[in-house]
């Protein structure tokens, strides 16, 4: 297509869409910003859970030249739909009536609130995503994809995440909260919809479950299931189970997987290649049946293309695709690429259930 012969029309709507590409990041980074200034618990914290623009203002720490800022703070982050906003009176001195904004909190930004008054709270995770630590090595994906580097932080800082997380206690307690943040959030929705999947179950092992928050979700609603988190030592040392609850240390890739009726890899497999996925799931198969009782395998991760997928959700998929891929040179796969894997670790079926979201639960039989 030759660009003289294009329409004016069409060369718009090419530019617009270049365009909204190239400043689309500065939703993200404004929210960075208004949870930095604590926005959404200054507007919780009021009467009616709403607040003037004039009485925000007046809230936050702003410099006084940077004032009028704050109106266009607000207005791409109800445009983007985490705040809500109308128009109410105000009333001047010389009580003259003018209209200002009053803005409320949405369910999205509910989920930003601080731990006493969001117990579902996604503050860290979403900060992670926003975090330079996070945010930088994506700047070198071109140079990365010419190297030999495993990853783009490889190519930015000269070690793995991993090794950086290992290293740097700041960056690991960041990375284990959001961690916690999505798994609280996960495990209230898998129990409100699909809690039969840990039903009759005696015993099951969270492989890299962290610091335990979803697995102790599912003891607590299942007090008969035996729950035990393994991951590195590092990560379970001097955490404090429960009845029904353990904490193991070892590695998934040198160490025997606790037997149980049921092993959980949540969020897990997307971290690691085809090879080391498939190290990993042949090990929970042996694990299951050390048990003697078959057992099943729990999957809880992304399924490109799963079919009640939405355009934001397919979106979602196809980021964290390309996001896994340069971070671990790993991936999200599609159902082809599951069925495959799924196979070649030796189960014999599976069944999804895709009430996740962007991700699907996945059960595994030998």
């Amino acid at each position: 297509m030759e660009l003289s012969k294009v329409s004016s029309s069409e060369l718009l709507e090419a530019h617009s869409r270049l365009w909204y590409c190239s400043v689309s990041y500065i939703k993200a980074l404004s929210l960075k910003c208004a949870i930095e200034l604590g926005i959404p618990d200054i507007i919780h914290t009021q009467d009616g859970h709403s607040i003037t623009l004039s009485k925000l203002i007046a809230s936050l720490p702003v410099h006084p030249s940077k004032s009028r800022c704050v109106f266009s703070l607000m207005r791409i982050l109800v445009h983007s739909g985490f705040f809500e906003s109308r128009k109410v009176d105000k009333i001047e001195q010389e009580e003259e009536e003018e209209e200002e904004e009053e803005y409320s909190l949405t369910l999205t930004s509910r989920l930003l609130l601080n731990n006493d008054a969001a117990p579902l709270r996604m503050k860290e995770f979403f900060l992670c995503f926003a975090h330079p630590e996070t945010m930088s090595p994506m700047h070198h994906l071109s140079s990365w994809l010419q190297s030999g580097d495993n990853s783009t932080y490889e190519t930015w800082k000269g070690i793995s995440l991993w090794e950086s997380l290992a290293q740097d206690s700041r960056l690991a307690f960041m990375f284990d909260e959001t961690m916690a943040n999505d798994s609280k959030l996960t495990s209230k929705i898998i129990l409100d919809e699909c809690s039969e999947v840990f039903e009759g179950l005696k015993s099951l092992v969270d492989v890299g479950g962290g610091t335990g928050t979803f697995t102790r979700a599912i003891s607590d609603a299942f007090p008969n299931l035996k729950c035990t988190v393994f991951d590195l030592p590092r990560v379970v040392a001097n955490l404090q189970g429960t009845e029904n609850l353990d904490f193991v240390g070892g590695d998934m890739f040198s160490d025997d997987i606790p037997p149980a009726d049921a092993i959980l890899l949540k969020s897990l497999l997307h971290n690691w290649n085809d090879e080391d996925s498939l190290k990993i799931l042949k090990r929970c198969r042996e694990a299951i049946l050390r048990n003697g009782k078959g057992g099943k395998v729990i999957v809880i991760d992304m399924v490109i293309g799963s079919q009640i997928n939405t355009d934001e959700l397919t979106g979602i998929q196809l980021c964290n695709d390309v996001f896994m891929m340069a971070l671990f040179f790993s991936k999200e796969r599609n159902l082809k690429e599951w069925e495959k894997l799924f196979s070649d670790a030796g189960f014999s079926r599976f069944k999804i259930n895709p009430k996740l979201g962007a991700r699907s639960l996945v059960e595994l039989y030998p």
